[in-house]
């Protein structure tokens, strides 16, 4: 098992939720409002003066072949918009 993480602005928020749910291979997924540092980030002057800029985060449990097609339509439906995503292994998930 993987779990994929997608980074988006807020603005994007409902579109990417909108899409996530349309995938057949995504049977669920969380989402909660992050906020990002660093100099890695665009910020407009507020958000400089903040240090921070909000976003989105998405975190989605995959099956380890899933991941790929996954990256591969979200980079054909939102190429340009600025979405940031990593993928780590799951040693281990389930419901008590």
């Amino acid at each position: 098992m993987m779990l994929l993480t997608i980074i988006a602005p807020p603005v994007m928020e409902e579109e990417l939720i909108d899409w996530l749910l349309t995938q057949p291979n995504i049977t669920g997924f969380t989402s909660q409002a992050a906020n990002g540092h660093g100099s890695g980030h665009d910020m407009n002057l507020a958000e400089q003066v903040s240090g921070r800029r909000r976003q989105i985060t998405f975190m989605i449990e995959l099956q380890n072949q899933m991941v790929a097609s996954i990256i591969t339509d979200l980079k054909q439906c939102f190429s340009g918009s600025g979405l940031h995503y990593w993928q780590m292994p799951l040693s281990e998930s389930g419901s008590i």
